[in-house]
């Protein structure tokens, strides 16, 4: 598997986090200038978009990113999909076991 320059530069972003205080604490407070100082190129983020870099490092703490919500309105589902669907996956059963899994086997109260 090839990685895509992105996933590159989000590996060198997280494993100069990971050597160096200086530059973690600098990203964590504005990003943009301190990913554009390690990796030379312009980040441009799309309108109406900020980023923002939260340090997970704790081993002591699990953390939950809560995504944005997705728009389904318009979203047409393809053959496997429809199947998916109709064969009553449940979803939210497989969510709650692998956020178990990464808890260690603990329980979702």
């Amino acid at each position: 598997m090839e990685f895509t320059h992105e996933q590159k530069v989000y590996a060198e972003i997280v494993q100069k986090a990971w050597d160096d205080a200086d530059f973690k604490k600098q990203l964590i407070e504005n990003p943009i200038v301190a990913i554009e100082k390690l990796t030379g190129e312009k980040l441009i983020l799309p309108k109406g978009k900020k980023l923002v870099v939260s340090d997970q490092t704790d081993e002591s703490q699990v953390f939950i990113n809560i995504p944005a919500k997705p728009n389904f309105e318009d979203v047409e589902l393809n053959e496997n999909q429809l199947e998916a669907v109709s064969g009553g996956i449940e979803i939210v059963d497989n969510i709650g076991a692998a956020i178990m899994n990464f808890l260690g086997g603990g329980k979702l109260l």
